[in-house]
């Protein structure tokens, strides 16, 4: 038997983030898979634009994560390093770094590592036994080939969660595209992410299914305007993701009969989406927002939402530095601080002619 402690609301909420299959049903894209922790953003720049973004072309190393294919030249050499601290004792760390080979082309390498904290396991009795952790990684190896104007990509995972020495593990695989405009900051992207197989199954349960997100996005910048803007469609391989718990009181009518919500098109069609903007106010420094309609919807309490689903977010270049913050809102009961730095390496080991 087994008590949750301090991490209990946090988990259920990061499993409503993201569907996790280790906790209660919480939306129709979660409670029957495994491994969704993989959905959660990694990095400051991916959460400030509202958790998914597949077309954001820039040298942030990170964005490989939200779409193979846009690894480009601008990320080469460079190392970036993320923290995430999420509700109670949840934290999560990656680090990623991007090379170039002229035979085999542009690859990302990154290890994403989460922590739930600790829990207390009891007896029929509710004595203490001992305590556990619960924690989930996974590595990830990324290959992109620019030819013009397209640039493909793909990313081999191999994800292990363990509860208390139970563990289970999966190979997963992204593949993505990327259209980049010869001439304007315009870019749109495609990814297949987290198509993949449990290799081995938790003791005692049968294997999984695999988080499958099908993602298409488009950023863009007006000529004259310091805004790049980015709009995103997530799962799109399921209409229907609403969920309506069925235990929710509906509100009454003028005769006193309860009325229950009804999913409507409008609303399938709008969790979908999600829409991130930068303002560039400068090279060296750019001001992100984000907001997720999906995380909006299931994260609300019933008389209030609180910051559930918008994210902020700055990014500040300090000599051979970026350094990147965003405050993503997941809940009215709390939210999550993303922190990532990143830094060339090659420049650092170069030796002066």
């Amino acid at each position: 038997m087994i008590r949750l402690l301090r991490p209990q609301v946090a988990v259920l909420i990061l499993g409503s983030i993201v569907g996790a299959g280790a906790v209660p049903a919480v939306a129709q894209i979660g409670g029957q898979q495994a491994f969704s922790y993989l959905n959660l953003p990694v990095s400051a720049k991916l959460a400030g634009l509202g958790g998914v973004n597949v077309s954001s072309r820039d040298a942030d190393g990170t964005m490989m994560y939200g779409n193979p294919a846009l690894l480009n030249a601008d990320m080469d050499g460079r190392l970036a390093l993320g923290y995430v601290d999420y509700l109670a004792d949840i934290k999560q760390s990656t680090a990623a770094y991007v090379f170039n080979t002229e035979r085999y082309g542009r690859f990302g390498v990154g290890l994403t590592y989460l922590n739930y904290g600790k829990f207390e396991q009891v007896d029929i009795a509710g004595n203490s036994l001992s305590e556990f952790s619960v924690n989930e990684y996974a590595l990830s190896v990324s290959d992109s080939y620019t030819s013009g104007s397209f640039t493909i990509g793909g990313a081999l995972k191999i994800g292990v969660s363990g509860i208390s020495g139970n563990h289970s593990i999966a190979t997963l695989a992204d593949v993505g595209g990327l259209f980049k405009h010869p001439e304007k900051d315009f870019t749109v992207g495609l990814v297949v992410r987290n198509a993949g197989y449990q290799l081995k199954p938790y003791d005692g349960a049968g294997r999984e299914p695999m988080p499958l997100d099908v993602q298409i996005g488009t950023s863009f910048k007006p000529e004259h305007l310091p805004l790049r803007f980015s709009f995103s469609a997530h799962h799109l391989q399921q209409l229907d993701i609403v969920y309506l718990d069925p235990n929710q009181r509906g509100q009454l009518d003028e005769f006193g009969n309860e009325v229950k919500s009804k999913k409507t098109l409008g609303d399938k069609i709008a969790r979908h989406f999600v829409v991130g903007g930068e303002f560039l106010l400068s090279k060296n420094l750019h001001v992100r927002m984000g907001y997720n309609h999906l995380q909006r919807r299931e994260l609300r309490l019933d008389n209030t939402a609180g910051g559930a689903g918008f994210s902020f977010g700055v990014m500040l270049r300090i000599s051979q530095f970026q350094l990147d913050y965003t405050h993503a809102g997941y809940h009215a009961s709390g939210s999550a601080n993303y922190f990532t730095v990143a830094r060339n390496l090659q420049s650092l080991f170069k030796k002066d002619k």
